[in-house]
């Protein structure tokens, strides 16, 4: 009866989940991978960099802080609220901690660093990821001759491994809580645009060339593998 009891109160964070997984899917199947050289339209660059901003440091800060405002805003119990913001702490805590001890089993590269191969910038993909960090950021200066900005000033800011993706392993952990959080009662409109949000960070990670299809499909699973170890209050569940 508890686990019964447990996994139904999961259902509504799962099935966010699923619709995030459908669209981002949907988006890799339809998306040609863009060419990473060349010119970048302004309004797309700028686009996928508040985008990507909002997943990563500093502003993931921003975005938080937002969702969890939002019990105040609805006026919910001071004690509701509390539970609340305790399960989404908890499940940051085990992404980040996820994000950082995966990205090291896997030691996938990033797609960008096959550009700087292909631009003779490096010799091959191992020989970047041995450089120290500045020898890293001094090869990626060297492409602004044939990448745009939009892209570089991401290139330069992460240089370790691709899987999976921090920024959309977060994405879908705002989903699987506040997505859920909002299908349990029934508000279907807020809950999609955190989903629409979340498929905007996958796609803007494509884009940039900083993750290939299976990052974002891995970091998915990831946080649906997370939310199912925090724990459910009743009062969190209530109207």
């Amino acid at each position: 009866m508890l686990v019964s009891s447990f996994i139904a109160k999961k259902i509504p964070g799962l099935s966010a989940l699923l619709v995030f997984a459908v669209l981002m899917t949907t988006v890799i199947v339809l998306f040609q991978h863009p060419a990473l050289t060349g010119d970048v339209n302004d309004g797309i660059g700028l686009l996928n960099t508040v985008l990507t901003d909002s997943a990563g440091s500093p502003y993931f800060l921003v975005t938080t802080a937002l969702l969890c405002a939002l019990p105040i805003f609805m006026k919910l119990p001071k004690k509701q609220m509390l539970q609340l913001w305790v399960q989404f702490g908890i499940l940051l805590v085990l992404s980040f901690a996820a994000k950082t001890g995966l990205k090291h089993i896997t030691e996938v590269p990033r797609p960008y660093t096959y550009e700087l191969q292909q631009l003779g910038l490096v010799d091959s993909v191992e020989q970047f990821y041995q450089l120290d960090a500045a020898g890293k950021d001094q090869v990626v200066e060297l492409a602004k001759e044939n990448v745009s900005d939009w892209r570089i000033r991401h290139w330069q800011g992460e240089t370790n491994y691709s899987m999976p993706s921090g920024h959309t392993i977060f994405a879908a952990i705002c989903v699987v809580f506040w997505g859920g959080f909002f299908f349990r009662r029934k508000q279907i409109i807020p809950a999609l645009l955190i989903t629409l949000w979340a498929t905007g960070v996958g796609t803007s990670r494509l884009w940039i060339g900083m993750h290939w299809p299976l990052d974002l499909l891995t970091s998915i699973i990831c946080a649906g593998l997370l939310y199912c170890l925090i724990p459910e209050w009743n009062s969190a569940n209530s109207k």
